[in-house]
C-alpha cells in the first residue's frame, strides 16, 4: 500500500455534504476512485463495442464458424 497526500479544493456546501455521506475518509476515497476505475473500463468496453458494431463487415455463418473452430484446432506443423 502507498500513501498519497494531497489537498482538494472544495466548496463548503460540497465538503459540508459530502462529510455528511461520510465520503471524505481514506476508506471511501479508495472504494470512490475503485468504483470511478471500473466505471470508465466499463464505458471503454461499450465504446469499443459501438465501433465493432458499426463495422461494415459480414457475419459468419454456423458453417463458417465451425470450419473456423476445427482449423483452430488441427496440430500445426512444426
Amino acid at each position: 500500500m502507498v500513501t498519497v497526500d494531497f489537498k482538494i479544493s472544495l466548496p463548503e456546501k460540497l465538503r459540508q455534504e459530502a462529510e455528511k455521506a461520510g465520503l471524505l475518509p481514506p476508506k471511501a476515497l479508495e472504494r470512490l476512485l475503485r468504483d470511478e476505475i471500473r466505471r470508465r473500463r466499463v464505458d471503454g468496453l461499450f465504446a469499443a463495442a459501438d465501433k465493432l458494431a458499426a463495422l461494415d463487415v459480414s457475419s459468419l455463418s454456423d458453417a463458417e464458424i465451425e470450419a473456423e473452430v476445427q482449423k483452430s484446432r488441427r496440430p500445426t506443423a512444426a
